[in-house]
């Protein structure tokens, strides 16, 4: 069976995340597989380069499906795109893969944004699709925060207690932290990249990173809850309306035709 890779973004809004739900609630799997059912009838299953939670969004999800026909790329995304409506989710390309070509496990790296936004007034445009806290941050403490988790580390401070990573170290590349005018306000955009992530660990790294810019942590108080290797040394989650998955690398791009 022919293998297609999809290049997704989505509005994380309505849904209870990316994954199929046994309990029925709307996912975002769901919606396209129920798209390509219609193109071709029968059971689909679509596996993704990340399973993101509920209310996060994405502006370049990839996942692979296995079809009967040998579909030409752009009528493919054309005709995903016509079913998927109105559902806040877009196909933006479509490759032609290998079959041993896998969104999840050929994946070389993932890069996350997350959108903090600093202003009285509530936001209306933006209105879960950031998160907003009242104050403006001290930017420069919280890229002395962020540089104590850049690297290889125990993580278990920063993932969930229902992480089911079979370990808790991993190298956390970069994150950059930079600062833009917003009306009425200032956004702060957290850019973080690693391999792959623990589940929650940007959330907890973000609410963490917050903190400090908000001055009720140190840049020493990151690093003292990293070497804990305790949860509950954890700064507070924060919301996942500000979370996109904004990228995941390939050894070979399979969208750059």
């Amino acid at each position: 069976m022919p293998r297609h890779a999809l290049q997704i973004e989505y509005d994380g809004t309505p849904f209870a995340g990316w994954q199929r739900q046994a309990q029925g609630l709307p996912s975002v799997q769901e919606a396209v597989e129920r798209a390509l059912g219609r193109l071709e009838p029968g059971p689909h299953t679509i596996a993704a380069a990340g399973r993101t939670d509920a209310g996060v969004h994405a502006t370049a999800q990839v996942a692979h499906a296995d079809l009967a026909k040998d579909w030409d790329p752009f009528k493919l995304a054309s005709a995903l795109n016509a079913h998927l409506r109105p559902d806040p989710v877009a196909v933006l390309a479509v490759a032609r893969v290998p079959d041993d070509f896998h969104a999840r496990f050929s994946a070389t790296g993932r890069r996350y944004t997350f959108r903090l936004v600093a202003r009285r007034a509530p936001v209306t445009h933006d209105r879960g699709r950031v998160w907003q806290v009242l104050k403006p941050l001290d930017l420069e403490a919280m890229r002395a925060g962020a540089a104590e988790l850049v690297g290889q580390h125990d993580f278990t401070t920063f993932r969930s207690t229902l992480c089911q990573a079979k370990s808790p170290v991993k190298t956390l590349d970069r994150i950059n932290i930079t600062e833009h005018p917003y009306p009425g306000g200032v956004e702060y955009r957290f850019d973080l990249a690693a391999r792959s992530f623990l589940h929650n660990q940007v959330r907890s790294i973000v609410g963490t990173l917050e903190r400090v810019g908000a001055g009720a942590w140190t840049p020493a108080d990151v690093r003292r809850a990293l070497e804990a290797k305790d949860r509950a040394a954890c700064g507070p989650v924060c919301p996942p309306q500000g979370l996109y998955l904004v990228g995941v690398s390939y050894p070979t791009d399979p969208f750059a035709a």
